[in-house]
């Protein structure tokens, strides 16, 4: 899967639609193989990210849990230190 992708659930504040937009057209450029769709193939790629992101909204709105949401910048913090741990400090 696409590593651009993140979990978008249970975070406070909860993703916006611009943040399942955006997962959501990685994830149709990946399993289209597109980064860019032709003219021919722009109406499909488009309608498919629509409907996606649609689907991905109803989904995250749905789902419950019992855990307290993830605070973003706390998450940010645990992935930066991972990277660091994972390919050396940037100089």
């Amino acid at each position: 899967m696409c590593r651009n992708i993140k979990t978008l659930y249970n975070f406070e504040p909860p993703a916006t639609d611009e943040e399942i937009r955006a997962a959501v057209t990685q994830y149709v450029r990946k399993i289209s193989g597109f980064q860019k769709p032709s003219v021919a193939n722009e109406k499909a790629f488009n309608t498919a990210i629509d409907e996606i992101a649609l689907s991905s909204r109803k989904l995250i709105d749905s789902l419950v849990t019992k855990a307290k949401p993830k605070n973003r910048e706390e998450e940010a913090g645990k992935a930066k230190e991972r990277n660091q741990l994972r390919f050396g400090k940037a100089n």
